[in-house]
C-alpha cells in the first residue's frame, strides 16, 4: 500500500527499494537519515529509549512542531501495526493490491 502511494507522489524505485537498507545507500538526505534513524528508535523504544543522540540529530533537523507531528506519525503507525499483527487482520501474501 505504501509503495504504491510513494510510487504514485514520484518516488523513485532506487529509494523505495534501497529504503531497507538506507543507512549503506547514498539515497537518502541528511534530514531523512535523522528522520529515519529517531522512526527506529521510537519503533524500538523497549530497547532504545530513543538515545540522545538520535533526538539530537533529528532536533538539528526538524523543527520542535516537526518532531512532534514525525513522534504522533509514528506512535500512529506503530498501533496500526500492533493492532494488525496482535489480532491477524493481516496474513503474509493476502494483501493484492
Amino acid at each position: 500500500m505504501h509503495t504504491k502511494d510513494a510510487r504514485a507522489i514520484g518516488e523513485t524505485e532506487q529509494r523505495i527499494y534501497g529504503l531497507a537498507a538506507w543507512r549503506e545507500t547514498p539515497y537518502f538526505t541528511p534530514r531523512e537519515r535523522a528522520a529515519l534513524a529517531f522512526t527506529e528508535s521510537v519503533t524500538r523504544l523497549s530497547d532504545t529509549h530513543v538515545p540522545d543522540q538520535a533526538y539530537q540529530d533529528v532536533a538539528a533537523e526538524f523543527s520542535p512542531q516537526e518532531i512532534a507531528a514525525l513522534v504522533s506519525l509514528v506512535v500512529t503507525i506503530n498501533a496500526w501495526n500492533a493492532i494488525g499483527v496482535s489480532t491477524r487482520a493481516w496474513v503474509p501474501g493476502s494483501y493484492t493490491p
